[in-house]
């Protein structure tokens, strides 16, 4: 395969979305090699790649804008979340985190029932837990669709955490969550969360 075609290969591939270097070891490769040319590709388009060595991944973001320039039309949308799947990003991001602050090794793999729980606690007091669970099976494949979320092949209600979850749900939004939990915790138990 030539330069030019394996450098073209690697742009459609990020235009289709997340590229992982141990599911697409080949763009992995030309992005080490000739990430130069798929850079300038996406900055004339007013798009950066972003590459996390350390966790593998490799995604498009608009370019930040330049005070001064003239701003270009954005090229990757916005999404818009709903309020139940930021609840599971957050949350998945906050278990992602303990199972790597606790020394486990490998990929956090969750299954249904542990990530209907974790948002039970947070979905509407409802007293029917079919619609619980309904409400919870869409947000998870709402995280699929984006790529948050992985199923495991053979593993039926088996899903991976995708690591590129750290480059949406940052420190500040975890630590943002947290003190909104608190507040919530302190509201539900007629505290109101603000005394401590």
């Amino acid at each position: 395969m030539s330069d030019e075609h394996a450098i073209g290969a690697a742009i459609i591939r990020l235009m289709q979305g997340v590229v992982y270097r141990e599911s697409d070891e080949d763009t992995w490769l030309t992005l080490e090699r000739s990430g130069g040319g798929v850079r300038d590709h996406f900055a004339t388009v007013g798009v950066e790649v972003v590459i996390d060595d350390t966790e593998g991944y490799a995604y498009l973001r608009t370019r930040p804008e330049v005070e001064g320039e003239e701003a270009l039309p954005r090229l990757v949308r916005r999404r818009a979340l709903t309020y139940n799947l930021s609840l599971l990003l957050v949350l998945l991001r906050k278990r992602l985190l303990e199972f790597e602050t606790s020394g486990s090794e490998g990929r956090l793999v969750l299954t249904r029932e542990q990530i209907v729980e974790m948002l039970r606690v947070f979905l509407a007091d409802s007293s029917n837990e079919a619609r619980t669970v309904d409400q919870a099976e869409r947000t998870i494949t709402k995280a699929v669709e984006l790529g948050f979320l992985r199923p495991l092949r053979g593993q039926r209600d088996h899903w991976e955490v995708r690591r590129i979850l750290k480059a949406y749900v940052d420190a500040q939004t975890l630590s943002d969550f947290a003190g909104k939990l608190k507040q919530y915790a302190g509201a539900k138990s007629g505290t109101g969360g603000d005394d401590e």
